[in-house]
Parts: structure tokens; sequence; C-alpha cells
């Protein structure tokens, strides 16, 4: 019998996104840094927003997958700051990747796109926050990213 790994689903955060700022071929690949300016966190045991600062860094890599670091910060309902941070990857077919690129819509289940969150933060209520695993299933839209975060049993 195969091992199993559980999950369970916790909540989902809403990113909204500015415009991309482009640094360049790197040599890897293009850097690319895109400013989260707002949104929400939403779930049975955490409420809030997502604060308007911090940026999603990526390398769009020659095949055109992306290697994602996202750096921001959520403000819970009851005032507790907790600090992201999510490293993913998104790839998908060359032409629709290069739509996603362009701004344009694309169906999120045409996409690849997981992420590692991490969270830290001094608030008590929301230490188990550190004391766990996540994962997460994200989908890439026009002005946000939506992301299903799942806490690892």
């Amino acid at each position: 019998m195969e091992p199993v790994l559980a999950t369970r689903y916790v909540f989902t955060i809403t990113a909204e996104v500015a415009g991309i700022t482009s640094a360049g071929d790197i040599g890897v690949g293009e850097r690319r840094i895109i400013p989260i300016v707002g949104g929400e966190v939403r779930g049975k045991n955490i409420n809030g927003k997502v604060c308007a600062f911090g940026a999603d860094f990526q390398i769009v890599r020659p095949d055109s997958s992306i290697e994602l670091e996202a750096k921001y910060a959520l403000q819970t309902d009851d005032g507790a700051v907790i600090y992201v941070d999510n490293r993913g990857i998104r790839r998908g077919p060359t032409e629709l990747v290069q739509k996603l690129n362009r701004g344009e819509a694309v169906d999120p289940a045409l996409i690849y796109f997981r992420t590692v969150p991490r969270f830290e933060t001094g608030a008590v209520k929301y230490r188990w926050l550190m004391q766990s695993l996540f994962v997460a299933s994200a989908a890439r839209h026009t002005d946000r990213v939506v992301i299903d975060v799942h806490q690892v049993l």
C-alpha cells in the first residue's frame, strides 16, 4: 500500500495585483516584480485583508514556466498581522501562459499553479500557522491571484 498524504482546506487568499515591472533578462529568464496592492483572506478560522504592500518576485523561464516568490502580509479582522512568504511554480501550454503574461484572461483549470506558503506571526491565536506545513492551489486572473490554502495533516 502506498503512503497517503492528507490535507485540509483552511482559507482562501485573494491578492489584488498591479502591473508588472520587468528587470529584463537576467540570464536564466526574465525577472519580474508584481506589486500586491490589497485583497482579502477568508476561512473558517481566519478572516481579514491583504495589506496594500508586498510583491510577487518572478522569473519567467525560457520555456515560459514561472518560478515565483511572493512576500506580503495579512491583517486579520481582530488586528493580528501575519507575514506570508509564498513560493511556487506556474506552468502551462506556452500560448496560454503568454496570454496570462499579456494580462489576458485564461481558464485557471488549464494552468498548473501550486505554491508552498509559510506564515509568521506573534499573535498567539494564529501560531498554528507556524506549526504546520501548507500547500496551495492558485489561479491567476487579470487583476488578482486566488490562493486556496490547505494544511498538511
